[in-house]
């Protein structure tokens, strides 16, 4: 199998293909006595296996390393030690690594199927063992969306009054940290949740299970809907936005799925033609995570760990020290910080004028000491 997998590597990166994600690669190597597992659900004896790294290693050796591929693994509910290993800086196994962590802080008790807000605390908090844990010793793979999951700026953010100043507040928070980050299409115009209304909208096969099941299970229809609004797959699964015309300008045809409702004013064209849309930012993003090196090698500390609402890290790097200070939500937030000096400079914010006393609703800055 493992030299039949080198086989289909090697395939693809004749063709030029530079890199390759590996789906839930850490579950390659089980157990093999395959016992049971009669107190849980059986992925004790399956998750980063008794040979995984082992495995990887000669997946390195034979191919990843001669073709120069850089290589991400997703990894199902994985730890920071075994991460730490996978991601390795000396490039033994994997170039970076996913984890999933953080995209579980709006299921109360681990249950995906309700609705429920944010743990901003504890999103924090994972961030912050990831980002020291990994600091100098590996490479994390940062993200918020994927095909997977809901759109980030519906789900940590807001869809009306404050999308853009959202949109904008996530994207700089996440790039600010150590890392590659990882930008799902759709998520640089800012694109949000479709807002479907109907079971029959929905494609995924997991959101008409769950809503087959629980309504058989007495559970009423427009609760169910409702969490499928926001938390179904399908969210993310919606055909890119790109102008303002029939099916958001994504085919002639009939798409496999609706396009979100607001089309006609979130799509590419609109964002290029507004030189304030959260496409710019992203660009303005891009451009700073190659020219600032402090965020390519620079250390994480959480400056307001507490705090429901704030979102403030510093990183520091030989001499150079940047600040990112979000507002995670829609009410203004009075915050004071000793990290900022006189010799502190705004690098970057979503809105014009930013102060050092409060942040506005969904307001992020960057400021840069050096």
């Amino acid at each position: 199998m493992r030299a039949e997998l080198k086989k289909v590597c090697e395939f693809w990166a004749d063709r030029g293909v530079d890199g390759l994600r590996l789906d839930v690669i850490n579950l390659i190597s089980k157990d093999q006595d395959f016992p049971d597992d009669n107190i849980g659900d059986g992925r004790r004896f399956y998750t980063d296996g008794p040979r995984v790294h082992e495995y990887l290693q000669e997946m390195s050796r034979d191919v990843f390393t001669p073709r120069n591929l850089m290589t991400v693994g997703e990894m199902s509910s994985t730890s920071l030690e075994n991460c730490q290993q996978y991601a390795s800086l000396d490039g033994r196994e994997l170039s970076m690594t996913f984890n999933f962590h953080h995209l579980k802080v709006d299921y109360p008790g681990g249950e995906k199927w309700t609705k429920a807000k944010p743990d901003f605390v504890a999103l924090k908090t994972l961030f912050r063992h990831w980002q020291q844990g990994m600091h100098n010793r590996a490479w994390n793979a940062l993200f918020w969306c994927n095909h997977d999951q809901p759109r980030i700026v519906s789900r940590f953010g807001d869809e009306g009054e404050y999308r853009v100043q959202a949109a904008k507040m996530l994207g700089m928070v996440l790039h600010g940290m150590q890392g590659t980050p990882y930008i799902y299409q759709g998520e640089e115009l800012g694109m949000t949740n479709p807002h479907f209304s109907r079971i029959t909208d929905y494609r995924d096969v997991e959101s008409l299970n769950m809503f087959a099941e629980l309504r058989a299970n007495g559970r009423e229809p427009d609760e169910l809907l409702a969490i499928l609004a926001s938390k179904s797959r399908d969210n993310g699964r919606t055909p890119m936005q790109w102008d303002a015309s029939h099916n958001a300008g994504f085919t002639e045809g009939e798409p496999w799925i609706g396009v979100c409702d607001n089309y006609e004013t979130v799509n590419a064209r609109a964002a290029l033609d507004d030189p304030d849309s959260v496409f710019y930012t992203y660009r303005s993003l891009i451009n700073l995570r190659k020219t600032l090196p402090v965020l390519t090698w620079g250390d994480y500390e959480d400056l307001l760990p507490e705090h429901p609402s704030l979102w403030c890290y510093r990183r520091q790097w030989q001499g150079q020290t940047l600040i990112v200070a979000a507002n995670l939500s829609p009410t203004p937030q009075e915050w004071q910080t000793d990290a900022l000096s006189d010799k502190s400079q705004v690098l970057m914010s979503n809105y014009p004028s930013p102060q050092t006393t409060s942040l506005r609703p969904f307001e992020a800055v960057w400021w840069l000491q050096q």
